[in-house]
């Protein structure tokens, strides 16, 4: 008989070493790397103090995929823009992919 339970949530897969470098590469070289770097560089500085407070490496890896998600849906959102559609019901990136604050 095993303790380990049925069924239960699936841990996010790990992230490489390197994945807040690759996604600031990305960053740089998208059309919105103006705002979107500093963006990136502010929520990592404080998910960096956060960790160093909580001995956790959670606020790293939120940040690194919240960013990976936005570059994601970047095409889908750019395409959505074009199209004129009312974007006024819009929720917030936070809430639909359920990062912590």
């Amino acid at each position: 008989m095993s303790a380990q339970p049925e069924s239960g949530p699936v841990p996010p897969a790990p992230l490489a070493p390197t994945a807040a470098a690759q996604v600031l590469a990305q960053l740089r070289v998208s059309a919105r790397a103006a705002s979107w770097v500093p963006a990136f560089e502010q929520d990592w500085s404080r998910a960096l103090e956060d960790s160093r407070h909580s001995y956790s490496l959670a606020p790293l890896h939120d940040v690194v995929r919240a960013w990976q998600a936005r570059l994601e849906a970047a095409p889908a959102v750019d395409a959505f823009e074009a199209s004129g559609r009312d974007d006024s019901d819009g929720v917030d990136l936070a809430d639909a992919l359920g990062i912590r604050r």
